[in-house]
């Protein structure tokens, strides 16, 4: 005669795996209004981290990115032009790489990581006179507090108060 296992212990592991099965499912959700982490262009790193952090290509739309490389005699204020042949090569991997999840949906006003919805609901509780200290300087200086900035990570674990704010603004460090 086989040994059959207790109807409770058989319940037990059917739900643990259909536990599981919804955990898994949900963190594919999860994942889905993320940006997915890609290997940086180099020629993207060269000029563009040069002025700035290399935003990841996920933190926009690419009609974002496509007017933003269409623009760089005017960037921002700035004459950030290129030759055509690293335009092409770095608007083609920004277009690759755009941000298609619900999150960036929507085009930032002037193509403004730091004016689109998702930013502004994530730094919602961040201070406004923060930007403006000088260890920080802007809202688009994500690497005064976000520690792997520089490697497209944005965690909430990671955020580190740089030298120099104001001790006021470090209680308000939820990101």
């Amino acid at each position: 005669m086989k040994n059959k296992p207790l109807a409770p212990v058989r319940y037990a592991r059917a739900a643990m795996k259909w536990i599981a099965i919804v955990l898994l499912a949900g963190a594919g959700l999860a994942r889905a209004d993320s940006p997915q982490r890609v290997a940086p262009l180099p020629k993207y790193q060269q000029e563009c981290a040069a002025c700035h952090l290399a935003y990841p290509p996920g933190m926009l739309p690419a009609a974002s990115w496509k007017r933003l490389m269409g623009s760089l005699s005017t960037h921002y204020g700035t004459d950030a032009s290129l030759d055509e042949a690293s335009v092409r090569e770095i608007s083609g991997w920004l277009q690759t790489h755009a941000g298609t999840y619900k999150r960036v949906s929507e085009e930032p006003p002037q193509d403004r990581i730091t004016r689109s919805q998702w930013f502004v609901r994530k730094h919602n509780e961040v201070d406004p006179q923060i930007w403006k200290q000088a260890a920080v300087k802007s809202a688009a200086n994500c690497a005064a507090c976000h520690s792997a900035a520089d490697k497209g990570s944005f965690r909430e674990s990671e955020i580190q108060f740089p030298k120099g704010l104001d001790a006021r603004f470090r209680r308000n460090g939820s990101d």
